[in-house]
């Protein structure tokens, strides 16, 4: 598979799992799922059982260039893409792009955020091995799109028809719309439907084919990184990034192309998948959940009278004791203690406070 590449998107800030994850150490360098690697370490692992090293890739923001280095030491450092601000997924994947095409032209490139939970991996490097295989034989944008198993508001949706499902079963089927985040009455009915699965963000294409669209559809991203051939894969590659992003929009992949694109193919996947972005996702993900309902990843805990909550420590000799609480959220570290119901608009409204507070130190 020589011409098969991946593109790991690790810029984010991941600003919902405050107070563990901040702005000097985002949460996809962190092992917040208690599997003892880190989310880029896990999905790096994930694809390196199909693809070699060299052919692996990573986009993060300069300021993390030493912490992906001490966690992927294997990966040359011209496999790390160093972003000068961020600007969202479509200049992020508009650099992979350019770079790749001035290494291999004939190339189809898998792009997947680094801080998914993936529950059967084999599962799912078969549905990636099935995106390969279309992308690589017909001109199509595919994306994986996941069975939803509830009405969820945090997810984007990808449409397609009935009829697709009967026709293309067990392959790639045309999508009709891509709709973002809905409200809970429009998530019911898309579920409801059979016809939506939850935007995993997970995408394969070739080269040329995403390059087509992006310059059809975006021109004026693809115009900022006019003169691609001569200045990445040098020493000027820097500057010409600097440049380059200083006047990109800020605008993710979907809004770019994927909406607008007749070309978008989806493969239906169930092999157990979460946009971990929120401690509320971290919660239903668990698989060591006690008989009331609560998540502890503390080394001493002493829990009563508490229920549905997720507790959480970073210090280790240091007993935690919760008594009297219902579906709240605990997490301590060495600087910040968090108390809040586990509503996901609440720790959102923590980070938001966080920022028009005088305490940016702890962000």
């Amino acid at each position: 598979m020589r011409n098969r590449y991946c593109v790991i998107m690790a810029g984010g800030v991941g600003s919902r799992f405050w107070p563990v994850s901040r702005n000097s150490m985002p949460k996809q360098f962190l092992d917040i799922t208690g599997s003892g690697k880190t989310f880029l370490r896990e999905t790096f692992d994930r694809f390196a059982k199909i693809l070699p090293a060299e052919n692996i890739f990573v986009v993060t923001g300069r300021i993390y260039a030493d912490i992906v280095n001490r966690q992927l030491p294997e990966l040359k450092d011209e496999n790390i893409l160093l972003e000068p601000y961020g600007r969202n997924t479509a200049p992020c994947i508009a650099y992979a792009l350019y770079k790749l095409l001035a290494k291999d032209p004939e190339a189809t490139m898998a792009v997947a955020p680094s801080d998914h939970w993936i529950k059967d991996e084999d599962l799912f490097l078969k549905d990636i091995q099935a995106a390969f295989d279309h992308a690589e034989h017909n001109p199509s944008l595919v994306t994986l799109g996941i069975k939803p198993t509830r009405p969820e508001t945090n997810y984007g949706y990808i449409q397609v028809s009935s009829s697709s499902q009967n026709k293309y079963k067990g392959g790639a089927m045309p999508v009709k719309t891509f709709t973002e985040k809905p409200d809970l009455e429009m998530a019911e009915i898309f579920v409801k439907s059979g016809e939506f699965y939850w935007n995993s963000g997970i995408f394969v294409w070739k080269l040329s084919t995403i390059r087509e669209e992006l310059e059809k559809y975006m021109p004026e991203l693809a115009a900022q990184f006019d003169g691609w051939r001569d200045a990445l894969w040098t020493d000027g590659e820097d500057d010409f990034i600097e440049k380059a992003y200083g006047d990109c929009p800020k605008i993710s992949i979907d809004y770019a192309v994927m909406e607008k694109t007749d070309k978008a193919w989806l493969i239906p996947a169930e092999f157990g998948w979460s946009d971990l972005g929120t401690w509320e996702s971290l919660y239903r993900c668990a698989s060591d959940v006690d008989d009331r309902g609560n998540v502890s990843r503390v080394e001493d805990c002493l829990v009563s009278d508490t229920e549905g909550s997720l507790v959480l420590s970073t210090e280790k000799d240091k007993l935690v004791v919760i008594k009297g609480l219902k579906d709240f959220i605990v997490v301590n570290t060495d600087d910040v203690l968090m108390v809040c119901p586990r509503d996901e608009a609440a720790v959102k409204q923590v980070v938001t406070d966080l920022s028009m507070s005088d305490f940016n130190r702890y962000k």
